[in-house]
Parts: C-alpha cells; sequence; structure tokens
C-alpha cells in the first residue's frame, strides 16, 4: 500500500534541520557568555537579570566578578553555565587547602547542581598587578580549590582557572613570535598551564583591540575591511586585531609546550562613549565591535594558526557601570542600560527560531536539506 510522506515525518524534517546547527556546528550553541558586573546605581534585581537573560538574549554562560548569594540563587535552574570569582584579596588565604576547603563549601555547593556553576577564577589579571604575594599564591590557591572541588565531588562539573590581561605577552608583533615576559613563564605560567593541562581547564585571556587601536589601525581592530597585517614568519595575513592577539597568546603557550591548552575569551568589549582623546568612542564602533566578533568566534573559521574552531567568548559587560571609577569609557562597556534597553543594536537580543534559521550557511542548508529527503525517502520507501 502506498502512503505520501506523513505529518510526522515532515516534523521529523524540521527538527532535524533544526538539531543541524548543533551537530555541523559543534560549540556554536553556549559559545557566547558575558560578563555581569554590578559596579553601578539602579541596577535591576538578580532574578528579573536571569529571567531576560533566558527569555530574551543569546547569551548562555555569564561570569561573576564574585560569588554573589544572591545572583547564584537567582540562576537556579536557568541552566545558564555560570563563572564565580575569587577576589585577588582572598588569594593568598587559599594556599591553606582548610580555606579553600571552606570556600568551597560557602560559596559553591549551597548552589549547586540547581545553578549550573561551571567554573571558579582565581582573581583577574593576577600577573598584572605586579604583587609578589598574589602572583606566588594564584596557582597554589588554584590547586586547592580543585582538592577542594574533589573531596566535594565537583571537580568534574566545575573547573579552576584565572584570567589574564595580555600584558603577560611580550613581542606580541608578529603574533608567531610572542612570548610570554621573563620572569612570569617558567615560574608561575609553566606551573598554571600544567595544571590546567591535567584538570582540563582553559587558559583564560582578556584581549581588547579597543586599548590596543589608534585612528591608523581602528578598521583593524572593528573587524573592518583592511589592507591586513602579513606575519612573515608564516606567511599569514591578519585582517583583525582580535585574531592577532589570540594568536600571539597561542604562540606564548606554543612556545612552552602548552597549545593543546584550550584558550577561552573572559573579557573583549567596546565602549558605546568615550573622552575626546579616544579613538572610535561611539555607539556605532561598539556596535560593529561586538556584532562582528560574535560573528567571528562562532563562524568556525577561528584564527590563522587556531583554523576551524570556535571560542567561549565572555562580552564586557552586560550593564553600563556608572558607579566605576577612571576614565569616561570605563562606564560605557554595557550592552544593556540598567533598566535593560540595549544601549545599541548589540546582536544579542534572541532572534526567532525562522531568523536564526535564515542565517544558516547556504551549504550547511543544502546538506541538512539533503539529509533530510534521503531520511524521508527511506521511511517512504519502507511503507510501500
Amino acid at each position: 500500500m502506498h502512503h505520501s510522506p506523513s505529518t510526522s515525518h515532515l516534523v521529523m524534517l524540521i527538527s532535524f534541520f533544526l538539531a543541524s546547527k548543533l551537530l555541523l556546528f559543534p560549540g556554536v550553541e553556549g559559545t557566547i557568555g558575558v560578563n555581569y558586573g554590578i559596579v553601578a546605581s539602579n541596577l535591576p534585581p538578580p532574578t528579573q537579570v536571569a529571567h531576560f537573560l533566558v527569555e530574551s538574549t543569546i547569551i548562555s554562560r555569564v561570569r561573576l566578578f564574585d560569588a554573589d548569594s544572591n545572583i547564584l540563587k537567582a540562576f537556579a535552574h536557568t541552566g545558564i553555565a555560570v563563572s564565580v570569582t575569587v577576589p585577588n584579596d582572598e588569594i593568598p588565604r587559599l594556599t591553606k587547602l582548610n580555606f579553600a576547603q571552606q570556600w568551597v563549601e560557602n560559596n559553591i555547593q549551597p548552589y549547586t547542581p540547581n545553578t549550573n556553576i561551571v567554573r571558579i577564577l582565581v582573581g583577574n589579571e593576577v600577573l598584572s598587578t605586579a604583587n609578589k604575594l598574589l602572583i606566588g599564591s594564584v596557582v597554589p590557591a588554584m590547586q586547592n580549590l580543585h582538592s577542594a572541588l574533589f573531596e566535594a565531588s565537583l571537580d568534574r562539573r566545575i573547573q579552576v582557572s584565572t584570567p589574564h590581561s595580555l600584558g603577560i605577552i611580550s613581542n606580541s608583533s608578529p603574533p608567531s613570535t610572542a612570548m610570554f615576559g621573563q620572569g612570569y613563564d617558567t615560574y608561575v605560567l609553566k606551573p598554571l598551564l600544567s595544571f590546567l593541562r591535567a584538570t582540563n581547564s582553559p587558559f583564560m585571556v582578556n584581549p581588547y583591540p579597543f586599548f590596543g587601536c589608534s585612528l591608523d589601525t581602528l578598521d583593524f581592530a572593528l573587524f573592518r575591511p583592511n589592507a591586513g597585517v602579513l606575519d612573515e614568519n608564516t606567511g599569514h595575513v591578519y585582517t583583525n586585531m582580535f585574531d592577532a592577539q589570540l594568536d600571539s597568546v597561542f604562540s606564548a603557550m606554543k612556545f612552552l609546550g602548552f597549545d593543546d591548552v584550550e584558550i577561552v575569551i573572559a573579557e573583549t568589549g567596546w565602549p558605546s562613549m568615550g573622552d575626546s582623546t579616544q579613538v572610535g568612542v561611539d555607539a556605532k564602533s561598539a556596535a560593529e565591535y561586538n556584532g562582528n566578533l560574535i560573528r567571528h568566534v562562532i563562524s568556525g573559521a577561528g584564527t590563522p594558526l587556531m583554523p576551524n574552531r570556535t571560542f567561549e567568548t565572555y562580552i564586557f559587560a552586560l550593564f553600563n557601570e556608572d558607579l566605576k571609577e577612571g576614565p569616561t569609557c570605563e562606564r560605557n562597556f554595557g550592552l544593556f542600560h540598567t533598566n535593560m534597553t540595549p544601549v545599541y543594536d548589540n546582536r544579542i537580543l534572541q532572534r526567532t527560531t525562522a531568523a536564526a534559521a535564515a542565517n544558516f550557511h547556504p551549504v550547511t542548508c543544502l546538506l541538512v536539506i539533503t539529509i533530510g529527503f534521503l531520511v524521508l525517502a527511506i521511511n517512504h520507501h519502507g511503507e510501500i
């Protein structure tokens, strides 16, 4: 008996088409995170923020600069992957195992697994502080926190890492010759990278093309069309500063023998306002940078030295933080105002499934549809 393809088959095809984004581009989903800073007045309640991120944005990861209990409770049952931070001034105490155990007991165990805590960050840009006590304490603190997580049977669920500024790199141009600064390389970064490799945790960096660009290199920093920069050692042409910065980090890691450790972008962003002496500080430039960045890191293109891969990336920052000190730009990195309206069109707000499907690469669409019709044909043939 002959049957035409049933509704269930069509549903299966549509489901297959939507699911194929995950199959064909592993790492695309869950790639974009945001830094949730709270140095601001009139902040919305954390529960409202969590709901907003889940319901209205593409953000699936959040990085906190502390382990705020109200925020951790607010993200329970949302599925959003949360990274918490040990403040820099607490790091020396974590060199004692019992304090690390207490820290995990107080700041992690009450909230997991309801809140999807995936990483503990030990400080932020510790090596750039030039504080010998902090720098000497960071790796022992990481080791103790991992031991405490192991004892609590949480070591497979929660990683331990620490984010670095690009100030740890010397000779960053061309990217292929980059190395870590002397003194840091052997005494801190080698044991740090050994720990990250052993625990399958990422090396985390804070690349900011904004702080590295001038009027002459603005197009290069914003992913705009430009002549590119040749690395004569490799023959690679860099068309944006972000790739050059990441490949500098990769080369420095490779020089120490750790090119197999994953790199995560813990912070990057662009301000929508700044001082008159700064270049490209306007909403249009911020929208360009963050929009192009998102497109780039989820595209699977990778970088010249790390091709065909995506990057877990945390945009700085969720909100404009009006209580921050320093130049004007420091208070204007936010994607959203504290009333949760966008500062500019930032590609973070959730698009419909249809719009997302429309952005599939044509080759992907063709492949998915072909496979889908093959599945239908097989089922159809079996029902004759």
